[in-house]
């Protein structure tokens, strides 16, 4: 059996990086459609570049989030005021693809028993692809 080495390293972001604004606007996604519907199931994605804000994923629920709103009111929320930021809550664009989750996914957790609740996407992966 042969010896390996292994590096393991992990990032921790801090207040105001956008993988935290990110994780905001698509929380404040997930809380406006659970505020309508308690059984929402929201599967929301958000990426953030100067001046830009995309939010995407999959949904399944009665209830309806004004994303542009939910996106803007989030910004503002974290502090995101000035124009000289290239990120504020008046200008940023706002990209949006919502859509209805799949039915492969919906069949996956509808079917599930009380005792198993089933998970649409739910994970934890590192690494990366790679050619070695």
């Amino acid at each position: 059996m042969s010896s390996r080495n292994y590096l393991f390293s992990s990032e921790s972001v801090t207040e105001g990086h956008p993988d935290k604004v990110c994780d905001q606007i698509s929380d404040a996604i997930l809380d406006s459609l659970l505020a309508q519907d308690k059984s929402s199931r929201v599967a929301a994605e958000t990426a953030a570049a100067s001046g830009l804000v995309l939010a995407f994923g999959e949904v399944t629920t009665q209830g309806y989030a004004d994303v542009q709103k939910v996106v803007r009111d989030t910004v503002e929320g974290i502090g995101y005021t000035k124009p000289e930021y290239h990120f504020d809550h008046r200008s940023v664009g706002v990209l949006s693809s919502i859509i209805p989750q799949s039915p492969d996914i919906a069949q996956g957790v509808d079917e599930s028993g009380e005792q198993e609740q089933g998970a649409g996407d739910q994970g934890i992966m590192f690494g990366f692809a790679t050619k070695e």
